[in-house]
């Protein structure tokens, strides 16, 4: 009987994150694949992720709408709860042996106690990071109700274990997301017209010259209240570089409605001719976009992760990934225009850096996927501290 792999996907980059380790559970003989879209995937606003998953060829299991309106510190609590209640009816349905949930955000926890009350084992991906944040809480909270953790990066695999999880249950098997990278850089050609495939809205500008930037900005979670200012900064500094800019939009997190309006009222007031918003593209559309680029800005870990292999260079603004294992391709500044545009600069004249192998190798997905099916899921947890 094939072992019931039920993935919770909650948000746009989740799906980045663990697209390839999907397709692999798909075609593995010994498991079924129950693919759960929920949150922000469902949402027009935020990319409407689900229509790209369709398109991969996935079928989906079951919707959870459990968004609440408002991005505060309020509505992300409610959202949780709310998850809580929409995720268990889901499983009990669906009744899978394995529950995998992804990374850090707010949605992630609802799903690991959900499985967890169930008494259905769950799986970690992405555990063990340290980032700074209120998702760092969630993810070594999400750690501590896991039963197998799938981790990117050796560090990652040791702090696990020095929060008391059994060695055995703890797999160094790279990031998913870095298996696109390597797919893309077999053929890193931008081989489709983002304004006409995407919309968006703004300038148009030809990217043929591969002489443009590309921007990531997501609020903070702990600084939601300055989001608006945070943007304005990063805002000004694209503007006054020059160049032309990919710009796209923020996560459903606290303080996403600051960052939005900050960016609606500086195209109102600004006019820039030299940015493009987006709401989301394909993962290979993207990435091409982003090796492409002459430099990555923001605080998108997508700077942390996918840049390092690609060897883009990447300006990373604030606090959003303080503490997460970085390459040598990533310069970091305060949310200031000044610092922001002279770093760009900076990484511009430094150009391309060498392929960091940091967060994987490019075969993250067929491991999970091997490892889902072959593993014993429950682990006795280290009483030594």
């Amino acid at each position: 009987m094939k072992r019931k792999i039920c993935v919770v996907v909650t948000a746009r980059p989740s799906y980045s994150r663990i697209r390839t380790a999907l397709k692999a559970i798909k075609a593995h003989p010994d498991l079924e694949l129950q693919l759960v879209a929920a949150a922000s995937t469902l949402l027009e606003q935020y990319g409407n992720a689900i229509r790209y998953m369709e398109q991969d060829g996935f079928q989906i299991s079951s919707k959870v709408y459990m968004v609440v309106e408002g991005e505060n510190l309020a509505t992300m609590a409610k959202t949780t709860g709310l998850g809580l209640l929409e995720l268990a009816t889901t499983f009990d349905n669906l009744k899978p042996d394995v529950v995998v949930t992804i990374a850090d955000r707010y949605e992630t926890i609802a799903t690991a106690i959900a499985a967890s009350y169930m008494n259905t084992p769950l799986v970690h991906i992405q555990g063990g990071e340290i980032t700074g944040t209120i998702d760092e809480k969630v993810r070594h909270a999400v750690t501590k109700l896991a039963d197998v953790h799938l981790v990117s990066t050796q560090k990652a695999a040791e702090n696990v274990i020095r929060m008391g999880e059994a060695p055995a249950s703890v797999f160094v098997t790279g990031c998913p997301s870095i298996d696109i990278a390597a797919n893309v850089l077999k053929n890193p050609a931008i081989d489709f017209d983002p304004f006409e495939k995407y919309k968006g809205v703004g300038s148009i500008f030809d990217v043929r010259n591969k002489d443009y930037l590309v921007v990531m900005q997501h609020p903070v979670t702990t600084e939601y209240e300055q989001a608006r200012t945070q943007i304005t900064e990063t805002l000004h500094a694209v503007k006054e570089i020059g160049l032309p800019a990919f710009w796209f939009w923020p996560n459903v997190d606290a303080g996403s409605d600051g960052t939005s309006k900050g960016i609606r009222v500086f195209r109102e007031n600004e006019r820039p001719t030299n940015i493009h918003f987006f709401k989301n593209m394909e993962s290979e559309d993207f990435l091409r976009l982003v090796y492409n680029s002459r430099c990555l800005v923001g605080n998108s870990s997508v700077g942390i992760r996918e840049t390092s292999f690609l060897g883009v260079p990447t300006v990373n603004i604030g606090t959003r990934e303080a503490g997460r294992e970085r390459g040598r391709n990533v310069l970091d500044v305060d949310y200031d225009r000044v610092q922001i545009q002279e770093a760009v600069k900076k990484q511009i004249s430094n150009g391309r850096y060498p392929s960091d192998p940091l967060y994987g190798q490019g075969n993250a997905g067929e491991q999970i996927a091997e490892i889902l099916s072959s593993i014993p899921l429950k682990f006795e947890k280290r009483l030594n501290y």
